[in-house]
C-alpha cells in the first residue's frame, strides 16, 4: 500500500467525468425503463403475435428472472475483467437482444429475446453504477453525480410508461424494443471516449463458481416464486416450493462465502451497518414504488379512461418532483444531516403519499385528487433512492465496486418482484371479497371493486414505507461510518488516500 495525493482536477478531466455520467445515465435509463416500457406495448404485441393471456406474463417474467438471478455475477465480472470493457460488451449485447425482440415473429422468439435482454442487463446495470462509483472520487462531485444517477434510476419506470405509450401509439410495439439500439449506440460512443480504462496489476482473483451458482439459483427461485404467486396464488405448491428452495440456497451461499478464498460477495460489504441499511432501504422503496406504477396505471387507464400517452404524461409531475428532491438530497441534505435523517424522512413521505392514494374513488379527478400524492411520492423517491444508493457504494474498495453495486440493483429488483406479487395478490383478494359482499356484479360494482382493490394495495404499500422508515432510523448510524477503506472515493480532495494496486 502506498500513499498518493489527489490533485485538483483539470477542467478537461472534470468535463470528461460529467460526460461519463451522461453515458452511464443513458445505460441506466435503458435498463430501468425496459422493466416498464414493454408493459404498455403488451396488448399490441399479443394481438400481433397471437399468444394467450396466460403466456403474456412471460414477456415480463423472462426479463426479470434472467436480470435478477445474474446481477451479482454481472457485478463481479466487471470487477474481474474491467469495467469499461464489460460496459461496452453489455451495451452491445443489450442492443442486439432488443433488436431481436423487436423483430420477433412468434411468442418463443420474443420471450427468448427478453431473457437475453435480462442477461446483458444484469451485466450492464451493476457495471454502470460501479463506473460512477470509481469515476467520481471528489465528495462534492460524487454527491451531484449520484443525485442525477439516483433520479434516473427512480424515474426510469415512469419514463418507460410514457415512452411505451408514445412509441406504441405512434409507431409500433416493436419500437419499444428497437429504441434501445439507438440509445446503446450513443452510450457505446460515450464509453469509448469518456470512460477511463484502468489497468489491473498484480494477481487476478478467481471467480467464485460455487458461490455464483448458489446465489444465482437462490435469486432465480426467489423471483420465480413471487412471480408464480402473482399468477397462481399463494396456495400454489410451486410458489412455496420455489421460495423454500431459495431460502436453502441463500443459506448455503452465506455459509460458503464465509469459507471461500475468493468470495463472490464478501460478507463484510453487506454487514457494514450503513451499507446494509441502505440495501434494505432500496428494497423497501422499490417494493412500494413498483406497486404505485402498476396500480396507478390501472386506475388511470381503467377507471379514468386515459390513453397510454396520457397515462405516461400523468406521471411527469412525479418525475419532476423526484428530480428536484434527488439533487437536494445528495447535495445538501445527506452531507448536512446524514442518511439516518434523510432516508427515514423520504420513506415517511412515501407512506403519506400512499395513504393519500387510498382516498381515490371512481369519480375522483386527476387535478384535485391524484396530482398531489404523485408529486409527494416523487419527492419521497428522490429523497430516498439517491441517498441510499450513494451510501450503499460509499467506502467500498475499488476492486469490489462492481459486486457492491450489483447488490443495489438486486435489492431494487427483488423489492419490485416482492411488491408486485404481494400487492397484486392482496388487490385481487380485496376485489373478490368486495364483489361477494355487494350483490350482483354490475359495471358499476365492478368499477367500485377495482378502485377498492387499488386502495387495499396502497394501504399495504404505505405500511411497507412506514416500516422501512422505522428500520432506517434504527439501523443507519448517526454520523458517517469511519471504516478504513482503500478507496479514494471516500477521501476529501487534497488529502492523501491509500491506493491499492489491483
Amino acid at each position: 500500500m502506498t500513499t498518493a495525493t489527489i490533485a485538483p482536477p483539470t477542467e478537461a478531466a472534470s468535463s470528461r467525468r460529467w460526460w461519463a455520467l451522461v453515458t452511464v445515465g443513458l445505460a441506466q435509463l435503458m435498463v430501468v425503463l425496459d422493466a416498464t416500457v414493454v408493459n404498455i406495448a403488451l396488448p399490441s404485441a399479443q394481438a400481433d403475435l397471437g399468444f394467450s393471456d396466460g403466456n403474456r406474463q412471460w414477456v415480463i417474467t423472462a426479463y426479470s428472472l434472467a436480470f435478477a438471478s445474474l446481477l451479482l455475477l454481472g457485478g463481479r465480472i466487471s470487477d474481474l475483467i474491467g469495467r469499461k470493457r464489460t460496459f461496452i460488451v453489455a451495451l452491445v449485447g443489450f442492443a442486439l437482444a432488443s433488436a431481436l425482440g423487436g423483430a420477433a415473429q412468434n411468442f418463443g422468439s420474443l420471450v427468448g429475446a427478453r431473457a437475453l435482454q435480462g442477461v446483458f442487463g444484469a451485466l450492464l446495470a451493476p457495471t454502470a453504477l460501479a463506473v460512477l462509483t470509481t469515476t467520481f472520487t471528489i465528495p462534492r462531485e460524487r454527491s451531484r453525480a449520484f443525485g442525477v444517477f439516483g433520479a434516473v434510476a427512480a424515474a426510469g419506470g415512469a419514463i418507460g410508461l410514457l415512452l411505451g405509450g408514445v412509441l406504441t401509439e405512434t409507431l409500433s410495439w416493436r419500437w419499444t424494443l428497437y429504441i434501445n439500439a439507438f440509445i446503446a449506440v450513443i452510450a457505446v460512443v460515450g464509453a469509448l471516449v469518456f470512460i477511463e480504462t484502468h489497468v489491473r496489476t498484480g494477481p487476478r482473483p478467481k471467480l467464485d463458481v460455487p458461490g455464483t451458482l448458489l446465489v444465482s439459483g437462490a435469486l432465480f427461485t426467489l423471483v420465480y416464486g413471487f412471480s408464480n404467486a402473482e399468477t397462481d396464488g399463494w396456495s400454489s405448491v410451486w410458489t412455496w416450493g420455489m421460495l423454500v428452495v431459495s431460502a436453502v440456497l441463500f443459506t448455503g451461499f452465506v455459509l460458503w462465502q464465509r469459507r471461500a478464498s475468493h468470495p463472490l460477495l464478501p460478507l463484510g460489504i453487506i454487514l457494514q451497518r450503513n451499507r446494509g441499511a441502505a440495501y434494505l432501504s432500496v428494497l423497501i422503496a422499490a417494493t412500494g414504488m413498483f406497486g404505485v406504477f402498476l396500480f396507478v396505471t390501472y386506475y388511470l387507464q381503467g377507471t379514468l379512461g386515459y390513453s397510454p400517452i396520457k397515462t405516461g404524461l400523468a406521471f411527469l409531475p412525479m418525475v419532476v418532483g423526484l428530480a428536484i428532491a434527488a439533487q437536494l438530497s445528495t447535495n445538501i441534505w445527506v452531507p448536512r444531516f446524514g442518511p439516518k435523517i434523510v432516508v427515514p424522512i423520504g420513506l415517511t413521505l412515501g407512506g403519506l403519499a400512499m395513504v393519500a392514494l387510498t382516498r381515490l374513488g371512481v369519480h375522483s379527478t386527476y387535478a384535485s385528487d391524484l396530482l398531489g400524492p404523485l408529486v409527494v411520492l416523487g419527492l419521497a423517491m428522490g429523497t430516498t433512492m439517491p441517498a441510499a444508493m450513494q451510501t450503499a457504494t460509499l467506502g467500498v474498495e475499488r476492486h469490489f465496486a462492481g459486486v457492491a453495486s450489483a447488490m443495489v440493483n438486486t435489492s431494487q429488483q427483488v423489492g419490485g418482484s416482492i411488491g408486485t406479487a404481494l400487492l397484486n395478490t392482496l388487490a385481487a383478494t380485496a376485489a373478490t371479497n368486495y364483489l361477494a359482499s355487494h350483490g350482483p356484479v354490475t359495471p358499476g360494482s365492478a368499477a367500485e371493486a377495482a378502485v377498492h382493490s387499488y386502495a387495499t394495495a396502497y394501504a399495504w404499500g404505505a405500511g411497507f414505507f412506514f416500516a422501512g422508515a422505522v428500520m432506517a432510523a434504527l439501523l443507519f448510524r448517526r454520523r458517517p461510518a469511519t471504516d478504513t477503506v482503500a478507496d479514494p472515493a471516500v477521501a476529501p480532495a487534497g488529502e492523501p488516500v491509500p491506493v491499492v494496486a489491483h
